[in-house]
């Protein structure tokens, strides 16, 4: 009898994973002869077919896909609102139902799905599965929220004799849901997930680049049984998303991506008769935090896992750590020796944990970082291209700078972390929070003094002491709320807490006397 293949969590590094390795051995070859080069169809994206090819070799192709033209999207939207006049009235057991449906399909698809991702991004084995494991997780918690929470109906302070009154939490219709590339399953089943428990239609629109991944997630749905009209897709880049989320005939946007298109979504919305809701995610600085108190092992750890984990292409990613100038020096050493470890190459490879950065936009970004970092202070680990390999596969980057500026302060989203010495965790913190953006935040330290202090005053959503899986990354659903501070989000609530689900319904009150 074969090993059990366990979960991928993020967090639950140490694991055997041979098991799993073993099965994807086997899963790759027939992935790539039976999924990847294929035309695909999808009924409102009737455009020409453009090849879309994968990053980690620019021979491989992911396939051809469609785009949808501005009749497309219409004809989409009109669908949805169609499938919302049936899905708004359906009720929790309904909801409840489907969703217990949809995990058992996601369940039995997650790794042909997490294979997508792995070849659409370049994720690493493990970020491409976790991804895909973490997305069955929110058919379990989310769900267990609507039903936790009455399908949030509550009973309110009745005033007078033969009255009830009743706080109801209703749809508001047909969501836009748009999608980023970095994490095609996870967020886009997030946001879907949101939206439809909320009784609303979907119209989704996947990154361009990862269409694959898209029309896979659109065929679980189908498969768990959802109403004809209850969740259409779109397929194109910016001029689809910006036709899609401007179109009248759509109630609410969920969106996860840039802080530009985030906010220009924003202000459209609140530019309407009245304000649509905007659901957004829109990146972080993430930075951490390492006291002369700190196990400086655990440290170098957790910030170069953080740092460098999906090459750096995640929202919450650390790129700057600030280290106490009495450790400094040696956190940097154990820091490069712990990132000289890691295996950077082809991520269809087990051993691989960095593989190609994503887009030449990124190639571009990572070159000039590096040069601005050797010019205005020290580059004491990678930096460089990969020989043999195609231009997007470089060695990540350990940098260390004398003060902040724009490398400390804004979102790169590649394999690059910045550190700066300081002279203790109040300086740290006045620094650190000094950014745009409030999404996650760490600390090392085995000091509860300073871990309280960090705790009060670090201003993002996301806080971590301590955790050598990742610095400032790792949330699942039900564990640690996804929440934004500043510019990350519009709401101050996130996902994969108990706070996401009202976002997608309004609140109505219902007041009734009786004889």
């Amino acid at each position: 009898m074969s090993a059990a293949i366990p979960r991928v969590t993020y967090s639950n590094i140490g694991v055997d994973f041979s098991p799993l390795h073993a099965h994807l051995d086997a899963l790759i070859p027939d992935f790539e002869a039976s999924v990847l080069g294929r035309d695909w169809a999808t009924e409102f994206a009737t455009g020409a077919l453009a090849t879309v090819a994968s990053p980690i070799d620019p021979a491989l192709e992911l396939g051809r896909f469609p785009v949808s033209t501005r009749a497309d999207i219409k004809a989409a939207i009109a669908a949805a609102r169609k499938g919302a006049k049936v899905w708004n009235a359906s009720s929790v057991d309904d909801r409840l139902d489907f969703a217990a449906r949809w995990k058992a399909v996601l369940a039995e698809e997650k790794y042909q799905i997490g294979l997508a991702a792995l070849y659409e991004i370049g994720k690493s084995r493990m970020e491409a599965i976790g991804e895909a494991d973490e997305a069955v997780d929110m058919l379990e918690y989310y769900p267990s929220e609507l039903r936790n929470n009455n399908g949030y109906r509550r009973p309110m302070n009745e005033l007078v004799a033969n009255e009830t009154a009743t706080s109801v939490l209703r749809p508001y219709g047909v969501f836009a849901v748009v999608a980023p590339f970095n994490f095609p399953v996870a967020l886009s089943i997030g946001m879907i997930t949101g939206a439809l428990l909320g009784g609303n239609s979907v119209v989704f629109k996947p990154s361009p680049e990862c269409q694959l991944t898209g029309l896979l997630i659109a065929d679980t749905l189908k498969k768990a049984g959802l109403p004809e009209g209850v969740f259409t897709v779109v397929l194109g880049g910016a001029e689809v998303g910006e036709l899609l989320t401007k179109d009248k005939g759509i109630d609410g946007v969920a969106f996860t991506g840039s802080h530009k298109t985030g906010m220009s979504i924003f202000r459209h919305m609140a530019s309407q008769p009245w304000m649509k809701p905007v659901i957004a995610e829109m990146g972080g600085k993430n930075p951490a935090y390492v006291t002369a108190k700190a196990d400086l092992d655990r440290a170098a750890q957790g910030v170069v896992r953080s740092a460098f984990g999906l090459q750096g292409q995640k929202c919450s990613a650390c790129s700057v750590v600030y280290v106490d100038n009495s450790v400094k020096d040696e956190f940097i050493r154990r820091a490069t020796a712990f990132a000289a470890k890691l295996v950077v190459g082809d991520p269809r490879r087990a051993e691989t944990f960095v593989g190609p950065v994503y887009g030449q936009k990124t190639v571009e970004r990572f070159r000039a970082s590096v040069a601005q970092a050797r010019a205005e202070g020290k580059v004491h680990f990678g930096g460089e291209h990969l020989d043999g390999q195609p231009e997007n596969y470089f060695s990540p980057a350990i940098v260390e700078l004398d003060g902040p500026g724009n490398l400390t302060r804004e979102e790169l989203f590649m394999p690059f972390v910045v550190v700066r010495g300081v002279d203790g965790l109040e300086a740290a913190l006045d620094e650190g929070n000094d950014i745009s953006y409030g999404l996650s935040a760490g600390i090392f330290t085995e000091d509860q003094v300073e871990l309280q202090y960090f705790l009060d005053h670090a201003e993002a959503g996301v806080l971590y002491a301590n955790r050598a899986s990742g610095a400032t990354t790792g949330a699942w659903p039900g564990a640690q709320p996804f929440c934004g501070w500043k510019g990350t989000g519009v709401s101050g609530k996130g996902g994969l807490g108990a706070y996401f689900l009202p976002q997608f319904m309004r609140e109505q009150s219902h007041t009734i006397m009786t004889k």
